[in-house]
């Protein structure tokens, strides 16, 4: 029975390298599923298990400098994955409606492909978000819905680029969440850095993320109303739809209990020692800003301390 799993096993690999969109083979973690599987796994594994065991009867890392590091190369990252976006069709060729995939070798579907890939790598290196929490001992930050995002959407991203790197109008909601990382990690960078009091704008940015589903929602919800629209795997259509209007619905909801029923973070009895200038149990200033610029919700969930999207 062993030998049949494996071999079916090793059967749906070869059928998964053979599907993959021959401009994507070569890039890294590409090659089949199995191998980005295992790592989300180890870091599923450390995040629960091996990090806070590790860090049990240790001290908190001091990690200031590298979060500053980390913030503000990821702002980088984020805008420089935008500027290949609109480069690669968003701000050339594309008309912003019916977009259909490329499935050419053409130099703007291969630039395509290259920053559909890159995205997709991105979510590898937000994984050091939690690596960030864990080593911190932040173990409270680190909660079901924070570990399931980190990890459920590079394995998605994975089966999209495979089917069709070049996504046409389903690339859409990628280039909207990247300009959002970089306002947001710009925030979190300063924030690490010690300027919280010079961030007046971080009250928006829960409107900033109310922005991104809206605007994702409305580009996406054209192809219901196109009297014909040939775009070739409508699958995805559906998936962003759906993850657009669930995260903009409870986003709301959060919306509605934080600024208009004004529902806070208890205020503490002792002022909590500070660590890079922020209080280990919340800016009650801004209600939900925590340490790094983390704040106690995740694309609208509002249990447990975790960080945006």
């Amino acid at each position: 029975m062993i030998q049949e799993m494996f071999s079916k096993v090793l059967q749906f690999h070869d059928t998964m390298r053979k599907r993959t969109d021959y401009r994507m083979r070569d890039y890294p973690l590409m090659q089949s599923p199995i191998e980005m599987t295992l790592l989300l796994l180890g870091y599923i594994f450390f995040a629960l298990y091996a990090g806070p065991r590790y860090m049990a009867n240790r001290k908190p890392h001091d990690l200031k400098s590298a979060m500053i590091v980390y913030n503000f190369s990821m702002v980088s990252f984020n805008a420089y994955i935008v500027y290949e976006f609109l480069l690669s069709g968003w701000g050339t060729t594309y008309t912003w409606r019916c977009d259909l995939c490329d499935f050419s070798s053409s130099p703007q579907a291969l630039r395509m492909v290259r920053v559909a890939w890159m995205f997709y790598f991105s979510k590898f290196t937000e994984l050091l978000d939690t690596v960030f929490f864990v080593l911190r001992k932040k173990h409270s930050q680190v909660t079901f819905l924070h570990i399931f995002h980190h990890s459920f959407m590079p394995w998605t991203w994975w089966w999209g680029i495979t089917i069709a790197p070049d996504g046409g109008m389903g690339s859409f909601h990628a280039m909207v969440n990247c300009v959002v990382h970089v306002i947001m990690y710009t925030y979190y960078g300063l924030s690490a850095a010690g300027f919280q009091k010079y961030l007046w704008w971080k009250k928006y940015m829960t409107a900033i993320q109310l922005t991104q589903f809206v605007l994702v929602s409305v580009h996406i919800s054209q192809y219901y109303f196109m009297e014909k629209c040939d775009y070739q795997v409508p699958i995805f259509v559906h998936l962003i739809w759906i993850y657009g209007s669930f995260f903009f619905i409870l986003f709301s909801n959060f919306w509605f209990q934080a600024y208009t029923k004004g529902n806070r973070l208890p205020v503490p009895s002792q002022e909590e020692p500070k660590m890079n200038g922020i209080t280990s149990d919340g800016d009650t200033a801004s209600s939900k800003q925590q340490e790094n610029g983390s704040t106690n919700h995740l694309n609208g969930f509002c249990q447990g301390k975790v960080k945006e999207v």
